[in-house]
């Protein structure tokens, strides 16, 4: 049995890396921070946070004093600033100019600036914005001649984890609540301008570096992942939003949950303003007459065709061809029947097709005559006669109607 390797031991370089990454994200979410293990439920506490830094980019190098931060916060309670400024002080978002004892004035740090910055932006667009910068970036690091392949992967690497991960939640706003997927809608914006971007990028790693193909097909996979989720959530917003396209609008499945939970009273208010069985208006006849005749015609009037000059002869002159039409499908009938009351349609089509095509078009006439004594009857199924003509037959009867 072979013994099993010891881990390693971290060094304190390693400890100090790791110690700077995370300095970094407390300063970072320090404004977002209630407490120094949570996340702020109270949109309040983010602007106690906003009003100091925004009051320490006035100030300058001299910073601000205990005394002027609280100035500056005075609309909010002594309880919350104080809370806040324990908060930003141990996230190491305000720090004092000097590290020594007693220190009175302190100065804040552009790492939670930006951090807020960044989470506002987030707020807009749900982080389509920094997709577009993050894009934009890597496309000129591919482009540096500085950039190692180990960078271009964990570029590469790291947007793919990111479309999948929108596409993972994508496809969960689509197949949740349509309030959920319009509230998160604007996550849906420049999606074809992203990918885009993103296959430009894509092309750019796998010329200048042909080794990186498999990263790059996982890449490629992502993307696509992306842009299938992106369309169906713009497909079932688009439907949500009806004829009209305007997602200002309440779906009909909001409207019927506030209607059965609702009560009389918000009902009301909902219905004040609308007048129900309102009286019609007295319109005269005549004024009624008058505007639909003045009414534009969406459909122009067409013209009568133009008629003969001469007298019409009627059909006077076609009585002859309507007798020497009956008396060749009574012939045609006759042959086909050849003295019997009845024949199956089937024996009788036997043979060509043409010619099968043609009996079949008399048969058909004469049982429409209505001076002719025939009928063709047709009955269910259909027949499959392989080698034969016709080879699809329904079964049917021509018959004799006169006996």
């Amino acid at each position: 049995m072979s013994a099993v390797d010891p881990e390693p031991v971290p060094s304190l370089d390693d400890a100090l890396e790791g110690e700077a990454v995370l300095g970094v994200y407390r300063q970072m979410f320090a404004a977002l921070a209630r407490d120094g293990g949570a996340v702020v439920d109270d949109p309040e506490l983010v602007d106690v946070a906003e009003t100091l830094l925004a009051a320490f980019a006035d100030a300058g190098e001299d910073g601000l004093s205990r005394e002027q931060m609280r100035y500056v916060c005075r609309r909010y309670p002594a309880e919350v600033f104080e809370n806040r400024l324990r908060v930003l002080k141990g996230l190491g978002a305000v720090r004092e100019v000097f590290p020594k004892p007693n220190q009175l004035r302190y100065r804040a740090s552009f790492t939670s600036v930006v951090g807020l910055m960044f989470v506002r932006r987030m707020m807009l667009d749900g982080g389509q914005s920094e997709m577009h910068r993050l894009l934009a970036l890597e496309q000129l690091n591919v482009a540096d001649p500085r950039m190692t392949p180990a960078q271009a992967r964990a570029g590469a690497e790291g947007l793919a984890r990111a479309f999948r991960l929108w596409s993972v939640e994508l496809l969960t706003l689509t197949n949740g609540t349509i309030e959920e997927l319009r509230e998160q809608a604007p996550k849906l914006w420049g999606a074809d301008e992203i990918l885009a971007g993103a296959e430009r990028l894509h092309g750019a790693i796998l010329r200048r570096w042909p080794e990186l193909d498999r990263t790059c097909t996982e890449l490629r996979a992502a993307l696509y992942a992306y842009g299938d989720a992106s369309r169906r959530a713009a497909a079932r917003l688009s439907d949500s939003a009806g004829l009209t396209r305007n997602l200002t609008l309440l779906p009909p499945e909001t409207w019927r949950t506030f209607a059965r939970t609702a009560s009389r009273d918000e009902l009301a208010a909902v219905l004040d303003g609308f007048v129900f069985d309102a009286p019609a208006p007295w319109h005269e006849p005549s004024a009624v007459v008058a505007a639909v005749a003045d009414a534009p015609r969406a459909v122009p009037v067409r013209p009568a065709p133009p008629r003969p000059s001469g007298p019409d002869p009627g059909l006077a002159d076609r009585a002859d061809a309507g007798t020497a039409d009956a008396d060749r499908l009574r012939e045609v009938a006759e042959q086909a029947l050849r003295g019997r009351d009845r024949a199956d349609v089937a024996d009788l089509l036997d043979g060509d097709w043409p010619a099968a095509r043609r009996l079949l078009a008399d048969l058909s006439s004469a049982h429409l005559h209505p001076a002719l004594p025939y009928r063709l009857v047709w009955g269910d199924g259909l027949a499959a006669r392989p080698g034969a003509a016709p080879s699809w037959v329904s079964p049917g009867v021509f018959e004799r109607t006169d006996r």
